[in-house]
Order: structure tokens, then sequence, then C-alpha cells
């Protein structure tokens, strides 16, 4: 306590100064309405650049949790979505789907194999989170493949760069279906096969989900054409599809989970017997 008043005693000449000073700069500022505003404007330049960095900081160090809540933001907008679009489209979609409700679980790759003939990924959710075998994935831009094993927290899915993969798919403008497979050369490309020859086909049209499984919606997309040939007994076509996805380099997913499916599989059944 000494110490700060021999400080006031030996600087008390600059003090009053000081004091001095801000009584007359207040009363400067509140009476001139431009220096008034011009003041305010320097404060909220300098409060509003304090706390811009400040919030930038904090955007940064939660950047990982926004990611997280956007994806889980985005997998309820795609249930809805797709669950909405069967029942309010229902003149021109198949009878057997409509209604249809679908769930999606966002995931991230962790693991992921494009090079070999057989590929499969890695992901973070497993039966913890509801997902089973033969549950679709696909990503924002569109198909990526389906879950093969799963154990509590992660689960492998089957790649549609596997040879073993079969996935129905159609040509969005006709609704010509066939099956989606891949000849294991180019991670860019995947082939359509069995598109009957009277389908009209031009380089560029979009391939997407037939809807004729109870794994995958109509319409998710899956690339464009790039190139077709006829098979050698000339009756249907294969089709060379350049994907919308970059297989390589694939980090945020969505399973897919068809809410009916169970309903729908003992219809099927039971009709077949």
């Amino acid at each position: 306590m000494q110490q700060i008043i021999n400080f006031i005693i030996r600087n008390k000449s600059f003090l009053l100064y000081l004091l001095l000073f801000s009584i007359a700069l207040v009363f400067t500022v509140q009476s001139h309405s431009y220096h008034k505003s011009r003041f305010i404007n320097s404060a909220n330049f300098l409060s509003g650049g304090i706390y811009k960095s400040v919030n930038d900081i904090n955007e940064y160090v939660n950047l990982k949790t926004q990611n997280l809540i956007l994806q889980e933001e985005n997998s309820e907008l795609r249930s809805l979505m797709f669950s909405l679009s069967d029942t309010i489209n229902h003149t021109y979609i198949d009878s057997t789907y409509s209604g249809i409700s679908y769930k999606f679980t966002p995931a991230v790759v962790l693991k992921n194999s494009y090079s070999l003939n057989n590929n499969i990924l890695l992901i973070n959710k497993g039966s913890n989170d509801s997902i089973q075998q033969d549950f679709g994935v696909i990503s924002s831009k569109g198909l990526v493949g389906i879950i093969d094993n799963t154990s509590n927290k992660y689960a492998t899915v089957i790649s549609i760069l596997n040879t073993n993969s079969r996935i129905s798919a159609k040509l969005k403008k006709s609704n010509h279906f066939g099956s989606l497979v891949w000849n294991a050369k180019s991670p860019r490309f995947i082939q359509l096969t069995e598109i009957p020859k009277i389908a009209s086909i031009q380089k560029g049209d979009t391939i997407v989900t037939s809807g004729r499984s109870t794994i995958f919606p109509k319409n998710i997309p899956i690339g464009t054409i790039e190139s077709f040939q006829l098979d050698n007994a000339k009756n249907y076509y294969t089709i060379h599809v350049q994907l919308f996805n970059d297989m390589t380099s694939i980090e945020h997913v969505y399973v897919i989970e068809n809410k009916d499916t169970e309903e729908l599989n003992t219809l099927i059944n039971s009709t077949n017997e």
C-alpha cells in the first residue's frame, strides 16, 4: 500500500494531467456530435476486430464439432427428403415403394481401397449405431457401396469398385435399367450392363439408382455416360459410366436404412412362394 502511495506522490503531476485530459476528452466527445460519432465508430472498429479474432479462433477450434453437427443435419434432411419424395410423387413411382421411409446415418471413412479387384471401405459406425448388413452407403455426390460386415463400432462396405458388386441402376431420362458392375480397370469408371438395344442412349446422359431393391432409394446419382457399345449378340448395351464420386478420396458418407425392408421382404417372399 505504501508503494502505491509513493508512486502517486512521485507522479502526481503526470497523473493529474491524465485525469484532466480524460475529463476534457469526455466533455469534447459528449458536446460535439461529430467527435462522438467518430469515437463510437473507432470503438466499434476496435472491439469488432477483437471479437472477430476471438470468434475466428473459436470457430477453428470447434470446426470438427461443427462439421459433425452439419453432417447430422444433412442426414435428417436426406431422410425427410427421400421419405417425402416417394409419398408426394406417387404419380410416377412404383407403387411397391410408395411411402417408404429412410434413415440416414453419417459416418467417416477410416480406410478405403480402390486399386484392388475387390475393394472395401471401413467406416466408424457399427451395430451399436443400428448399422446392419445390406444397408446402402452414399456420399454427398452419389453411390458408394453396400454394408458387408459389422462389429459393435465399425462396419465394412463393399465398394462399387468391387468385381463382386451388383447394383440395380437405370438411365435417368428413360428408366431403362440394368446391373451396375466394375471391370477393375479404372476407379473413375464403372459399367452398366443389360440395357436393351431399344433404349435411347447419348453420351453425357445421367445414370442413377433404379429403386428396384430394398437397399437404395430411387435416383441416387451415380455418374454420366462416357461411352457405350452393343454386346456380341447386339441385343444389349454395355455402358461405361464416369462416376460423380472420386472414389479415391472418399471421407464422409451416409448409411441408408430402409425402415420398411422387413415388411417388403416378407411380402416379396410370400408372393414368390
